[in-house]
């Protein structure tokens, strides 16, 4: 109960810390989204680098290096989670934190609706029902912006997409941020140079401050991934799923309350029929891991009483000497 307990912890610090974002990115203009970007991924590369080498963690980069298919995977896992970032942080410093919000509302439907594209998978009566209004709110939200909400699902798709990547390599998160951020280093040392050598580089030319916010983009990346990496060890996969809401619940009180976003009455509609999507959603999860859990206790004491002595007939007889 206690590796529980921490884990839950662990897994409400992660969601808290992604959560809090919106309030974070702002800090780094005049900086662009690109500029930001670049320097998210080089840092993140030396954060994780330095968690490894206090780890004295490197054996698994030997077996990486013979398994080219889970190298191809974190090559795209790679290109999936820079648009993911890119256009998170673009969505925050535009003024549009509630629809970055939306975008992880909609990620576990998004789950869903690849589960069935991509791995032919069949959904429950309540799964389709979830999805359902899903699709409905975005319609809503399609009329309600004058466009479709493209920052949200650029969001819940790539974000989709990089789990199920992820979920295929099946590497580690510490060393597989490692080699997603070794992949892009170069592209981003590229960036960051060509803006240095055009004199358009915010980069100590904002102050020490701003250099310092700028460089703690790695620890911003690396602390709530390594968090999330310790509760997922420790806590049920229907637990993560709930405390998962904790960060666009935050994202989108952060964009309401504290930048202050319009939200018309059209948009609160929008945002109720996903929230209503997810809690059906979240009901038929809980139920269904409930029911796989009575199923495996049964499994349990059904083998353990067939394996008692008490229940066998002829446990009680003599054993009969053969001589």
């Amino acid at each position: 109960m206690p590796d529980l307990r921490r884990g839950v912890l662990f897994g409400i610090a992660a969601y808290t810390m992604w959560g809090l974002f919106p309030l974070y990115w702002p800090l780094l203009k005049p900086s662009g989204a690109v500029e930001i970007l670049a320097h998210r991924m080089a840092w993140s590369l030396v954060a994780v680098v330095a968690v490894l080498a206090v780890r004295r963690h490197w054996s698994w980069f030997r077996e990486l290096a013979r398994r080219p298919g889970k190298r191809g995977l974190l090559s795209l896992a790679a290109v999936v989670i820079t648009i993911n970032w890119g256009t998170y942080i673009y969505a925050v410093n535009t003024g549009h934190v509630v629809e970055s919000a939306l975008g992880y509302f909609i990620s576990p439907l998004v789950n869903v609706l690849f589960g069935v594209v991509l791995l032919r998978e069949r959904l429950r009566p309540l799964q389709w029902a979830a999805v359902g209004f899903g699709a409905l709110a975005v319609l809503v939200l399609t009329v309600d912006y004058g466009r479709p909400p493209w920052i949200a699902l650029t969001l819940g798709m790539s974000f989709g997409a990089y789990g199920l990547v992820k979920k295929r390599a099946n590497v580690a998160a510490t060393e597989s941020l490692a080699v997603e951020t070794l992949i892009l280093l170069l592209p981003a040392l590229g960036y960051l140079l060509f803006l240095q050598g055009t004199g358009t580089a915010t980069f100590g030319t904002e102050g020490v401050w701003h250099a310092v916010l700028l460089a703690s983009g790695g620890l911003v990346t690396a602390v709530p991934l390594i968090c999330f990496g310790a509760a997922a060890i420790r806590v049920p996969l229907s637990t993560i799923g709930l405390l998962q809401y904790i960060a666009p619940i935050l994202q989108f009180a952060c964009g309401v309350l504290i930048v202050q976003e319009v939200m018309p009455p059209s948009r609160w509609i929008g945002f109720a029929i996903v929230w209503v999507a997810l809690a059906v959603f979240t009901y038929d999860s809980l139920r269904t891991a409930r029911a796989a859990a009575r199923v495996r206790r049964t499994a349990a004491q059904s083998a353990a009483q067939s394996d008692d002595p008490a229940d066998d007939p002829a446990g009680d007889q003599p054993l009969r000497s053969t001589t």
